[in-house]
């Protein structure tokens, strides 16, 4: 596992348990993707960084096989899955999650082997809710 993780970034507001299990979702799902590759080595980066305007971006990017490209349009779905295990709930909660907090979830393929699902929130303003 690595991590680039930016100091200094915005503050954002949000339920902490709830972004909590979308991160640990993602990196669950990015382990498992990586579970069968043995010709390569296995990475798991999590990155964070600003973005505009006035936000906080988050990346878990795997070097498993990816996302095939015909399942990226429903891979969010509620009860879609690629897994022969499981309800395919989890992408879909955490859209939900990021989507409640104001921000955006999606997914893209790497350059190299694996898939970076990434999200976006808004920062605190401090503005009343």
């Amino acid at each position: 596992m690595q991590t680039e993780l930016i100091p200094g970034l915005p503050q954002v507001l949000g339920d902490r348990v709830q972004l909590q299990q979308v991160i640990l979702n993602l990196m669950m799902n990015a382990i498992e993707a990586m579970t069968s590759i043995t010709n390569r080595p296995r990475v798991l980066l999590l990155r964070t960084q600003g973005c505009e305007p006035d936000g906080l971006s988050v990346a878990v990017q795997d070097s498993g096989d990816g996302v095939d490209p015909g399942n990226i349009a429903r891979i969010f779905d509620t009860f879609f899955t690629t897994k022969s295990y499981g309800m395919g709930m989890g992408l879909s909660i955490c859209r939900s999650i990021i989507e409640t907090h104001g921000g955006r979830l999606w997914v893209e393929a790497n350059d190299g082997p694996g898939s970076t699902f990434q999200f976006i929130l808004p920062a605190y303003s401090g503005a009343a809710i």
